[in-house]
């Protein structure tokens, strides 16, 4: 009898176990091979824990990032449920059939007033204005600026900058006290230099780094509802933000034409530069000391407003979309209910995140927990992104082989370059269908 009933119990338990099996799925989310990425299976690790879903997150590096996925996308492949793409990815994948049109969850989810409202419209809203979403913001980031403290708090410096400049060497407040700290620091007799800011021309680089600069002088790339380029990409304001942005990469390090985000860190880490300009997604290795000898003396602060006041910087980061392939859709839309939790957004954050919803990135927690956050929660409140349209990577290329020559080698003007911009966008706009002008 006892014999019986452990058979009927291993035999109900086996039964169940086998049940569950057939109910657990797995998901896999297709990411670039960056720390964040580590971060986010480390965070689907607890919701494995939790729900038995096992989730996991695959990594392509980044020069083959955007190639991997789209490739994946034209086969109409099944192998990845989610992906944690760049926000000018939307036109393409919305247009392209690849994303899951996720308004309805937005909505019923108030993701528009929980998360960053910019993130909402960069991450996620195509067209703009059109109130139609496809991902959830995962991973904010966006450009800020790291500093020597020691430096800017030597008593000698300090009174040698007053004596030059007529006012108190400190975190700059304005992008025109930024210029003149870089040219004060400059010093190659020493091995000393000003600032390390983007300069590379593949991929976004160059075009982050003058975007950084145009928002901030009031400028602009365009509008992108209605697709107005002239006056608007060459206007006064972005024209005097590409001489400046020019301006600053002459007091870079030598050899500086091929620079992003990982020579900026090296600069900063080798004792080169007095800031260096770089995505908040790679501060944290500035602030340890396996990574970088001056940890200790590292400040950081968020892009300082133009001339005129204007208060913008260029948006990074990325967020995530159902993909229309996916065999596991019900299961993924599962797990983005679980990750826009208000107690998941918060241990995203810990795990070393980035997060877009809005009381998390306010609150003291947060903005006390890292010597960056604080420069990042005001970032993400005030920036401003590329061209998300199927055509961004064509207008992508078309910018910096057009930055490039200006920026690092000093040819023509800035206003025969953002000319001459201007007009390839729009010829470019206007092959593709659009209204341009």
């Amino acid at each position: 009898m006892r014999k019986t009933m452990v058979s009927l119990l291993a035999g109900a338990s086996f039964v169940a176990m086998s049940s569950l099996a057939v109910q657990a799925q797995e998901l896999t989310i297709l990411w670039a091979e960056w720390d964040p990425a580590n971060y986010l299976q480390e965070l689907v690790n607890e919701y494995q824990a939790e729900t038995g879903v096992a989730v996991t997150v695959e990594t392509v590096p980044w020069p083959d990032f955007q190639t991997k996925a789209f490739t994946e996308f034209n086969a109409q492949g099944s192998a990845y449920d989610l992906v944690v793409g760049d926000s000018q990815w939307l036109g393409a994948g919305s247009t392209g059939g690849h994303y899951v049109d996720l308004t309805g969850f937005i909505n019923e989810n108030n993701l528009t007033t929980t998360m960053a409202p910019a993130t909402m419209q960069y991450y996620s809203e195509y067209p703009g204005g059109s109130g139609t979403y496809w991902s959830v913001p995962l991973e904010g980031d966006a450009l800020g600026w790291a500093y020597r403290k020691d430096w800017f708090e030597d008593p000698v410096e300090m009174e040698a900058f007053k004596a030059k400049y007529g006012y108190d060497l400190a975190v700059p407040k304005t992008f025109k006290e930024l210029i003149d700290i870089a040219e004060f620091f400059h010093r190659p007799d020493e091995n000393r230099y000003g600032a390390a800011i983007y300069s590379q021309n593949a991929g976004d680089a160059i075009v982050m780094g003058v975007e950084n600069s145009v928002f901030a002088y009031g400028g602009s790339f365009g509008n992108y509802e209605t697709y107005e380029v002239t006056g608007l990409l060459n206007s006064p304001e972005s024209i005097e933000a590409l001489e400046d942005y020019r301006k600053l990469f002459t007091f870079g390090p030598p050899g500086w034409g091929n620079a992003f985000f990982a020579e900026v860190n090296t600069a900063i880490a080798q004792g080169q530069v007095a800031m260096g300009m770089n995505f908040f997604a790679f501060f944290p290795s500035l602030v340890n000391e396996a990574t970088n000898p001056h940890a200790a003396n590292m400040g950081f602060f968020a892009n300082p407003p133009g001339p005129s006041g204007d208060d913008f910087a260029a948006l990074g980061g990325q967020g995530i979309s159902l993909i229309s392939y996916g065999q596991n859709q019900e299961e993924a839309m599962k797990f983005l209910e679980w990750f826009i939790k208000e107690d998941t957004q918060k241990r995203w954050a810990e795990l070393g995140g980035y997060t877009a919803h809005a009381a998390t990135l306010e609150s003291e927690e947060f903005r006390n927990a890292t010597p960056f956050n604080e420069a990042f929660f005001q970032t993400m409140f005030k920036v401003r992104d590329f061209w998300a349209l199927p055509e961004y990577a064509e207008l992508l290329t078309e910018a910096a082989d057009t930055f490039y020559p200006y920026v690092v080698n000093g040819e023509g003007t800035a206003k025969e370059t953002l000319d001459k911009l201007a007009a390839t966008w729009v010829d470019t706009l206007t092959s593709a269908g659009y209204a341009a002008k």
